[in-house]
């Protein structure tokens, strides 16, 4: 008989990893003691944006109950604690929250249960909470802000930690994480929590490299675009690389794993120079655009109307955390913007001048600048003809590459994307 698996908190991070949990053929419980949050996932109405997971949800309700009562955990043989961990501008995380959470859940578990650690904690923090050191885990999660479905069911591995790692993991928490077929690596706590952040560091040491690279290629004539293919060939870097170059490390994650690494070197005397590197790399790249275009616009033609699609950090996700389109937004208050998001409404803004856009098009419009800032998917469609003559100016600045340069500048349009050479 399969356990019974639960789930506190029905952020990204529980619900995602719920959806999953069903979907493997486990009966499941989602509690989250914010009632409107409950009441809207039982009207089928998600507060989150991801790909598949409402597909996922439907096709396996059944098997799925959501809950703002606590006591709904009583059934559960393995009760995950999933709330997102929310980040300051610094990247220091507000751990309050989870460990309200965890005081809440534990007096209602039952006597067998195991109690599992899934959303982000600093190293030390799982080994201090009160709760029988046999049935207590860390559980590394790997998810990612619009491929979450497929990351929760398909994982690489479960990084798992506990008080003795060579002791046998109980029978029921078991069961759930061979049912996702995949390697099982157990580990000191301390060993777990910080894997997730080494993990981390490995992929800003990856995008630093990529930004730095790629900004020396803006300046020296080469293109980054022809070098990534060389590097993804290379077996010691790889296919799966994060060699594109971006504005800097957004979501919030990442930041938060760097400033925890930061943090802990302090405390303990050790060298971390490289990382606050990251760091400074990090903030440093988030203000291309700002750069460009008051180096090649504002400077010249300080009227201007200025169009900028995407407020997400990234494509595929509602998540602004970070995001280097509202921090763009934030330095231009003496121009009229125009903005359009397929997911995220302008409301999140404070700017005096914004106006929300219907469309792609729209957000073009009458503009003397359009700065794409989220390579959402529909970006990808719109032709670059039907940007220009919807346009008045003739600046495009496209940091991704959702658009094709050659195609703008064949247009007449004064393109500008990372890791190009500037035009003069």
């Amino acid at each position: 008989m399969n356990p019974i698996i639960g789930y506190a908190g029905m952020t990204h991070l529980g619900l995602n990893s719920a959806a999953a949990s069903v979907a493997h053929g486990f009966e499941t419980v989602g509690f989250d003691p914010a009632s409107d949050r409950i009441t809207q996932l039982q009207n089928g109405v998600l507060h989150i944006n991801e790909p598949g997971l409402q597909d996922l949800l439907t096709a396996h309700v059944k098997r799925l109950t959501f809950s703002s009562q606590v006591e709904s955990l009583k059934k559960c043989h393995v009760v995950y604690i999933s709330s997102d961990v929310a980040t300051d501008s610094e990247g220091q995380s507000d751990l309050g929250g989870i460990q309200d959470l965890i005081a809440t859940v534990l007096p209602h578990l039952s006597p067998t249960a195991v109690l599992v650690i899934l959303c982000q904690v600093p190293p030390g923090f799982t080994r201090n909470i009160p709760f029988s050191s046999d049935r207590l885990f860390y559980q590394v999660e790997t998810l990612i802000f619009g491929r979450a479905v497929e990351r929760a069911m398909s994982p690489e591995r479960y990084i798992i930690g506990r008080d003795i790692p060579t002791r046998e993991i109980p029978s029921s928490y078991k069961i759930f994480l061979e049912a996702f077929h995949c390697p099982i690596l157990p580990m000191q706590y301390e060993s777990a929590e910080l894997a997730k952040i080494s993990i981390n560091c490995c992929l800003v040491g990856m995008i630093s490299v990529a930004n730095t690279l790629a900004e020396l290629c803006e300046h020296i004539g080469a293109d980054w675009q022809e070098i990534v293919p060389a590097l993804r060939l290379d077996k010691r870097i790889g296919p799966h690389a994060y060699i594109s170059p971006g504005l800097g490390v957004a979501g919030g994650n990442l930041e938060r794993d760097l400033a925890t690494v930061c943090r802990l070197a302090g405390e303990h005397g050790t060298e971390a120079s490289v990382v606050q590197s990251w760091l400074d790399n990090s903030r440093y790249r988030k203000d291309w655009v700002l750069r460009i275009l008051h180096s090649y616009v504002l400077g010249n033609t300080p009227e201007v109307r200025l169009g900028i699609l995407g407020l997400a950090y990234k494509e595929d996700t509602h998540s602004t955390k970070n995001s280097p389109s509202l921090a763009l937004i934030e330095c231009l208050h003496d121009w009229p913007i125009q903005v359009y998001d397929p997911v995220v409404s302008s409301s999140v803004l404070e700017h005096p001048s914004v106006v929300s856009a219907k469309s792609i098009l729209d957000a073009a419009r009458g503009v003397d600048v359009l700065m794409i800032m989220t390579p959402w998917a529909e970006f990808r469609e719109v032709k670059p003809v039907d940007l220009q003559q919807a346009m008045k100016g003739r600046v495009i600045i496209d940091p991704f590459q959702v658009l094709s340069g050659s195609v703008c500048t064949s247009l007449g349009l004064q393109y500008y994307s990372l890791g190009r050479p500037l035009l003069a």
